[in-house]
Parts: C-alpha cells; sequence; structure tokens
C-alpha cells in the first residue's frame, strides 16, 4: 500500500510535484531518524528545493514552447528550409554557369535529370489521375487498332534495322562475324529452353532491343560516348581517393608495390560509398527507376525485375535482399531470373577493383547496364514462365531501407561487411592462381610424354573455346588470347582473367612489338573491347555455391528448386556476357591514328607507345627497297626526313625494311 502511494505519474511530473521518496513525510523521517535537524532544518531544505524547482521550470518554459512550435508548424518550417535551400543552390547554379559555362556542364546535366524526375514526381502526384482519365478515350482508341498496328510497327523496325546494317557494315565488313554470333547465340539458347512453347517473345525482343539502344546510344552517339566517357573518369578520380586512407594505413611503398594493398581497399572505399546511398534512399530510388523501365516495356513480374535492376549496381548475393521477403513464393521461372542476373553483371565494389587494373571505366559501366535487360530477356528465353505468378499485375513492392541509425553507422557497416568480400577475394586469387600453376605443371608433365611442349590449361582454352572468341567479333589471330581469357573467366574467376586483361592492354598502350616469337604480347583494340564486355559478369563454376550459399539463407525450405535450376542459370548468364561482346564488336568504331608525320616530327622517340608503334608499322609498309636504294610511297615519300624516322623506328622495333 505503501508502494502505490510512492509512485509517480505523469501528472504529478507535469505539475512538479518532488520525487514522493523526498517529499514531507520522507523529511520528517529523516529528522526523526536524526533527532533533530541534521545540518539544515527539513523546513528550510524544502523550501529551498521548491524554489529550485520553480526556477527550473521556467528555464525550461521557452525550449518547450519552441518544440511545441515546431510539432505544430513542421511542414511549413520544412517547406521554408527547403526553399531558402532551394534559392541558395539557385544562385550558386546561376553564378557557376555565368562564370564557366563548359566547366558547369556536368552540373548543368546533373540538374536537369534531379529537376525533371522532381517534376514528374509531382505532375504525376497532383495531375497523374487526371490525365489518365483525358488520355483513357485516345488508349481505348489505340487499343482496338494495336494488333495491325503492332505488325506495322515490328515491320518498319526490322527494315530499318536491316537498311542500318547494310549501311554500317558495307565500310567494317567483320562486324557482320559478331552479328552472326549474336544470332547464333540467341539460337543456341533457345535450343536449351525449358519450355519452347511457353517463350514470351515480347519480353525477349523488347529485351534485347533495350540491350541494342543502349549500347547504340553509349558506342555510337557523341553525347553518350561522352557521358559515359565523363562518368567513368569521374568514377577513376573518385577511387582515387582511396589513397588517402590507405596509404596512412600501410604505406607509400606498400600501396605502389603490393596488389593486395593497392586494389584490394578500393574495394573497401567502395563498398562504404554504396551503404551510405542505401541509407539515403539514392540506390532504392535509382533501381526502382530502372526496374519500372524494364517492367512495363517487357512485362515481367516486379520481384524478378527488381532485383535484375539491382544487380546493375550491387553483388549477385546481394540483390536478392531487396526482395527477400517474396522469394518464398516466386515461381521457378523468377528464381532462374534473379540468379541471371546475378550471374550476368557484376558488383560495383569489384568494378572498382577493375579499374584500377587500367580496365575501361565506360565500358565496364556499359556492360553493367545493358546486360540487365539482356539478362531478363534471355532468362525468359530459357526458363519461360509455365506457372501464375502471385505478383503478376502488382504495380510495386515495398522495398526495406537499411536499419542504420545515422549515416556514420552506414557507412561503418559498408566498411565493415566488405572485409569478408575482400577476404575473399583474396583468397580464391591465393586459391584459384595455385591450382592453376598446379593444373598447368601437371599438364606440361603428360605433355612431355607424348612430346608436346608447352600444354597448358591456357592453351586448352585457346583451342576449344576460340571459334566463340571468333563469333564474338576478335581476330583470328586474336582469338587465342580472348579464348583464353574467357576459359578463365568460366573456369577459374573474371577476376584472375581482367587481370591478365590488363597485362595485355599494358603491354599495347606501351608500345610492345605485337610478337614475340611466336607468342603475341597484346590483342587489338576491338578484342580489348570484345573481351572487357565478355568477361563483365559473375557467370564462373565458384559462384555456383555462392549463389546457392547466399538464396538458401534467405529461403531454406527451397533448395531443392534453387538447386534445380542454378546451371541453367550460369549457363544463362555466360552467354548474355558473351552476347554483350557481340554487340560491341558489332558497334565497335575504330579510333582513327592521326597524322604520324605530325606525331614524328614532335615526338623524340626515347619511349615507345602504342601511337609510335602504329605510326612505325605505316613507315615500314611505305618502305620500298630497290636495287639498294631506299624510298618511300604515298605522303612519306615528300618528307625529307622519313629516312631519319625509319632508322629511330628501327631502333625499337624489327622489321626487313631495317
Amino acid at each position: 500500500l505503501e508502494m502505490e502511494e510512492n509512485q509517480i505519474t505523469l501528472d504529478s511530473l507535469e505539475q512538479g510535484t518532488a520525487n514522493p521518496a523526498f517529499s514531507f513525510e520522507g523529511e520528517k523521517r529523516h529528522y526523526e531518524d536524526c533527532g533533530g535537524p541534521c545540518s539544515k532544518s527539513w523546513e528550510e531544505r524544502r523550501e529551498g528545493k521548491g524554489r529550485f524547482s520553480s526556477y527550473f521550470r521556467k528555464a525550461l518554459q521557452p525550449a518547450s514552447k519552441a518544440k511545441h512550435f515546431c510539432k505544430v508548424h513542421g511542414k511549413v518550417l520544412r517547406r521554408v528550409v527547403l526553399g531558402l535551400l532551394g534559392v541558395a543552390y539557385l544562385c550558386y547554379f546561376i553564378a557557376a554557369c555565368y562564370l564557366n559555362f563548359q566547366r558547369a556542364l556536368a552540373l548543368v546535366v546533373m540538374t536537369a535529370v534531379v529537376a525533371f524526375f522532381i517534376c514528374w514526381d509531382i505532375f504525376k502526384k497532383h495531375s497523374g489521375a487526371k490525365v489518365l482519365l483525358l488520355l483513357h478515350p485516345i488508349g481505348k482508341c489505340f487499343q482496338k487498332s494495336w494488333q495491325w498496328l503492332k505488325w506495322l510497327l515490328w515491320v518498319a523496325l526490322l527494315a530499318g534495322l536491316i537498311v542500318w546494317l547494310a549501311l554500317d557494315t558495307g565500310r567494317n565488313p567483320e562486324q557482320l562475324i559478331s552479328l552472326g554470333g549474336f544470332c547464333f547465340l540467341v539460337l543456341f539458347l533457345f535450343a536449351c529452353s525449358k519450355h519452347h512453347s511457353a517463350v514470351s517473345w515480347r519480353a525477349v525482343f523488347w529485351g534485347l532491343g533495350l540491350e541494342f539502344l543502349l549500347g547504340l546510344f553509349i558506342l555510337r552517339t557523341t553525347p553518350g560516348t561522352q557521358a559515359f566517357q565523363w562518368l567513368g573518369d569521374q568514377i577513376q578520380y573518385f577511387l582515387g581517393y582511396t589513397t588517402a586512407g590507405s596509404s596512412f594505413v600501410f604505406g607509400n611503398t606498400l600501396i605502389e608495390e603490393v596488389f593486395a594493398f593497392q586494389t584490394l581497399p578500393i574495394i573497401v572505399f567502395f563498398s562504404c560509398v554504396m551503404s551510405i546511398l542505401y541509407y539515403l534512399g539514392v540506390m532504392q530510388w535509382l533501381i526502382l527507376k530502372i526496374s519500372w523501365l524494364l517492367q512495363v516495356s517487357m512485362g515481367t513480374t516486379p520481384t524478378e525485375t527488381l532485383s535484375v535492376a539491382g544487380n546493375i549496381f550491387v553483388g549477385q548475393t546481394e540483390a536478392p535482399l531487396l526482395i527477400r521477403p517474396y522469394l518464398i513464393d516466386m515461381t521457378l521461372s523468377e528464381i532462374h531470373a534473379v540468379m541471371t542476373g546475378g550471374f550476368s553483371t557484376i558488383a560495383g565494389s569489384v568494378m572498382g577493383a577493375y579499374i584500377s587494373f587500367g580496365i575501361d571505366a565506360a565500358s565496364l559501366i556499359a556492360a553493367s547496364v545493358m546486360a540487365a535487360p539482356c539478362a531478363l530477356a534471355m532468362a525468359k528465353l530459357v526458363y519461360p514462365e509455365v506457372e501464375e505468378s502471385k505478383f503478376k499485375g502488382k504495380a510495386s513492392i515495398r522495398l526495406s531501407s537499411g536499419e542504420e541509425q545515422n549515416i556514420l553507422e552506414a557507412a561503418s557497416n559498408g566498411a565493415a561487411a566488405s572485409v569478408s568480400l575482400v577476404a575473399n577475394i583474396a583468397a580464391n586469387l591465393i586459391a584459384f592462381l595455385a591450382v592453376l600453376e598446379f593444373i598447368n605443371a601437371t599438364l606440361r608433365w603428360f605433355g612431355k610424354m607424348v612430346d608436346i611442349e608447352g600444354l597448358t590449361f591456357q592453351v586448352i582454352c585457346s583451342y576449344v573455346l576460340m571459334p566463340v572468341a571468333f563469333l564474338m567479333g576478335a581476330d583470328w589471330a586474336d582469338s587465342p588470347l580472348v579464348a583464353e581469357l574467357l576459359g578463365m573467366k568460366i573456369f577459374l574467376n573474371e577476376f584472375v582473367a581482367y587481370q591478365q586483361l590488363a597485362t595485355y592492354k599494358k603491354n599495347r598502350l606501351m608500345g610492345l612489338e605485337e610478337w614475340d616469337g611466336n607468342r603475341k604480347q597484346w590483342i587489338s583494340e576491338r578484342a580489348e573491347s570484345i573481351t572487357t564486355f565478355a568477361l563483365c559478369g559473375f557467370a564462373n563454376l565458384s559462384s555456383i555455391g555462392i549463389t546457392l550459399g547466399g538464396l538458401a539463407s534467405m529461403v531454406p525450405q527451397r533448395k531443392g528448386d534453387l538447386a534445380s535450376v542454378v546451371l541453367r542459370a550460369l549457363l544463362t548468364g555466360i552467354c548474355v556476357s558473351m552476347l554483350n561482346a557481340c554487340l560491341a564488336g558489332l558497334l565497335h568504331v575504330p579510333t582513327e591514328v592521326g597524322d604520324c608525320t605530325m606525331f614524328f616530327s614532335t615526338t623524340n622517340f626515347s619511349s615507345t607507345s602504342y601511337t609510335m608503334y602504329t605510326c612505325c608499322k605505316q613507315l615500314f609498309a611505305s618502305s620500298v627497297l630497290q636495287n639498294g636504294t631506299l624510298s618511300f610511297t604515298g605522303s612519306w615519300a615528300e618528307q625529307a626526313e622519313s629516312v631519319l624516322w625509319l632508322t629511330e623506328c628501327c631502333g625499337h622495333y624489327n622489321h626487313t625494311s631495317c
């Protein structure tokens, strides 16, 4: 009973009543126990405490009123703050454009994109329903004519594509090989289809069409090429900031000389940044926009589309986390699409590592973006939908946000999560390179038994996969090396393959001789581009365990279903990367060599480069030796210093003219 009387209530707190444990009765009891006043009389102490409590409440009144005001007028205050920030940014934007518009061009593009989406969201929220109501009669009329209009549109598109291909490939006939390889791979995947009669051709054609349009925009149009080149350059600059952290921890010597300390810290930094973007909701917004485009055009369900769109930015086990609550109810076709998306793309974190090798950043970004619609299309070709999906017709699904409380926790969690990825990559590199050397030693031993010298895993791959490399568009001379890299990617992993590709690219840019005896030291620029696209994906044998382990931990009750489709998804993922490579070969534009005479007149010949190698080859080809007299043909005949330049070229490269 005494305890109940002494309980504190919210009413007593609001009225300022002191704790009953220190109330009048408590003070009196204390006074009696002391046998009189201990220091001050209990009346004086109680009076002093009452005055302090009154002053404290008065001091807190302004803060309480301010808090109440902010709570009542929260929306208005938020709009005022956003308005002030908007005005401040507008002033900054105008100043930047006024001072140097060319320098501020990137800022203008980003501002225009953000402004467009903000205006679109506002328009959709306030006027979307009214506009749809107004357009309903037009849509109804269009729907009636769609049956014959659809075929007319397809015929027009096909005719336009044929005319464009005829005009475009007339200048570079080797592009037709890439086109033939593209068609062959699509037919091969159709032959491997689980249900031939159930294929949704709308999803297939729309997916391939979107892939082609993206490739055309990125690789052929000036705005697309410049935009992705600029984006690639910015990512390279951005990844360069990793040096500040890694040099402080490991020292400049280690990060310059040791691969592990040079490349792997980039993954930590990139993972940290991605985690921050997830916390801010930027990644969810971007993924939703891309998945909406794919879903509307291809007619796929929102769950599988969202996962494939997420694979553009995150890895094969992270993307399914976006749709984790829905995995248990997804059909086998949808699960196959989720797996195919994971095998067909690479994560943004490891992309940073490949860029640090020297692989072209714009090509890697383009390959990841182009792979999304192609992966979804080929997944629906190989494993068509024959079940009734619970998500068909569903407008959208909810995306879960992170559990972090603030941006610092998000950054810390992202960096910590990357530690296991870095350790996994380092362990795999050690294991796979060691196993590869053991396999090569074993094959060399078996080869010596029958007088075959130099038999290795790479040599076997170069022979077995050489026709595939040639079909993708690589020259016949480059096909063995491209096939070797494909074998590394499929049977080992793409990390090892990209390392070797970076070595070939470095040799070419350094201007080394193309052939060192019977060994080719580098591949052409066209073959480099094709290989970059072909390697861009997690489709390798070791990824089977990663995919099954990741998905089985989310839905352990569907382990059997996951295992039944994983090999088919792996094959589809391998072919998706090859289809991207075929498209890169079809759309590749050779880099034009500048004026070699101008180059030779300004260079000092102290070091070699790819431009020097190309110009020296031109000079060698134009030189003619008759009856002991050296002469030149073409534009080189007009140059008085041609003999001097030929002497300098002979100092670096071997040729019969030397």
